[in-house]
């Protein structure tokens, strides 16, 4: 396994209880996206953490200097561990995100992160694109409800949609216990 990385997305302080942009289950996926951290430290495996600062006029959270853009304490990054930070949803736009994975020598992505719909879709399906093997651990990640043409959609069932539509061609989705 030394040719997988875990890549954790955007678990930030304004996606939890109190912050600017509260996701539906931001703490259970927390603690699970954690516990694939302490795993792949026991195992010694590479991690690279995804932080997101919004730099675009009118921005309301991830505001670069802000409490809320600082990566969430579930996940703080160790010594030695990888961050990057964009200012997009695809965590390879415009950052150096593949160069690392490239001098690493990576072909396989363990990803857990936020907001399912947008950042972590956005990076699982260019990650495929560029032909790594991805596993999404679904239950490690979290969203929002979402509306659309008048109709509201479920937090549960944008997370339960936007795993569905990754599972099988872009990633293998699997629960954090099945790592």
């Amino acid at each position: 396994m030394p040719d997988t990385a875990l890549l954790i997305i955007d678990i930030q302080n304004d996606y939890f209880p109190g912050g600017a942009m509260e996701l539906e289950g931001a703490d259970a996926a927390g603690a699970k996206a954690s516990r694939a951290l302490k795993s792949f430290r026991e195992k010694q495996l590479p991690i690279i953490h995804v932080r997101h600062l919004s730099t675009r006029p009118g921005a309301t959270f991830f505001l670069p200097g802000t409490k809320g853009a600082d990566i969430h304490a579930s996940v703080t990054p160790g010594k030695g561990e990888a961050v990057v930070e964009k200012n997009f949803p695809n965590s390879f736009r415009s950052t150096g995100l593949q160069e690392i994975l490239e001098k690493g020598q990576i072909k396989n992505l363990v990803v857990a992160g936020m907001m399912t719909h947008m950042c972590v879709d956005a990076t699982v399906r260019h990650a495929a694109d560029l032909g790594y093997k991805v596993t999404l651990l679904g239950d490690a990640c979290a969203t929002r409800a979402q509306a659309y043409g008048g109709e509201s959609v479920p937090a549960r069932q944008v997370h339960a949609a936007f795993l569905a539509a990754l599972n099988g061609f872009y990633a293998k989705v699997i629960r954090s216990d099945e790592l």
